[in-house]
């Protein structure tokens, strides 16, 4: 039986990276997916990704920072298929790379709105109806970045650390509904968001060096953190609520370091 058979999934953020490889983590394991995002032709790309291994999906153009279309794809999921089981709420944006006492209020309203805003929509629109069932399972995506500084701009890292709030908060505030709240923190992922800097890595000759602050010193997979999220959703994760679970090849478990002359 796989591990999400029965199960109506949304994911958001779902036309490439760390969205598209749990869509079709979460298909290939039973769930009916709702992949939403902004990038229409992205979507097509994960559905022929999904159809081609058999399972059922529904793209959903969005945006995930506005409330009218939160409603809509979360009403879609229950119109095709019938139920709302698992939400994962991965959409995010970076918001640029410019000096603190540059970035404007408009800069931060915006990261603050796709990343932490639209977080919430989701709990808020999903949660009564998985009540309804007294059961669910909603993912959000934080980020390394919300836990320590120095791995990202303030405004992407406040945000991030909000999500962790946000995990925690709805959790509790969701007490004896069986909803359950979780966020993941990636650390160094190869996405879409992060492929200019890998880019420049590899340009520079230097890709060698990607990750090297970690412990295990390389960067990590979209699968590798789909892996966790489909743990997540599944009833294997039924007594695990309100955590933020890093998922970083060891970063923020240390302080940077040289290694030690052997």
């Amino acid at each position: 039986m796989a591990r999400l058979d029965g199960k109506v999934a949304i994911v958001t953020g779902a036309a490439s990276g760390i969205g598209r490889a749990s869509a079709v983590l979460f298909a290939r394991e039973g769930a009916r997916v709702i992949a939403v995002d902004q990038n229409a032709e992205g979507l097509g790309g994960t559905a022929n990704a999904i159809s081609q291994h058999g399972g059922r999906v529904q793209i959903f153009s969005a945006d995930v920072s506005q409330e009218d279309n939160v409603k809509a794809f979360v009403n879609q999921a229950l119109t095709t298929f019938g139920a709302l089981d698992v939400v994962f709420a991965n959409a995010g944006i970076i918001g640029g790379h410019d000096p603190l006492l540059e970035q404007s209020v408009d800069l931060w309203l915006q990261v603050l709105q796709v990343n932490l805003i639209g977080p919430f929509l989701a709990i808020k629109h999903a949660a009564k109806h998985m009540i309804e069932k007294g059961r669910g399972s909603i993912i959000l995506t934080a980020s390394v970045a919300g836990l320590r500084a120095n791995a990202g701009e303030a405004p992407y890292s406040s945000s991030k650390a909000g999500v962790i709030s946000l995990a925690q908060t709805a959790a509790s505030a969701l007490l004896g509904t069986g909803v359950r709240v979780n966020a993941i923190c990636p650390g160094l992922i190869e996405t879409g968001m992060t492929r200019r800097l890998f880019a420049a890595a590899r340009d520079r000759g230097t890709a060698g060096k990607i990750g090297q602050l970690n412990p295990l010193q390389r960067a990590g997979a979209p699968e590798e953190i789909a892996a966790m999220a489909l743990f997540l959703a599944s009833d294997e994760s039924s007594y695990v609520n309100g955590q933020a679970f890093a998922v970083d090849g060891g970063l923020s478990s240390t302080l940077p370091f040289t290694r030690p002359i052997r």
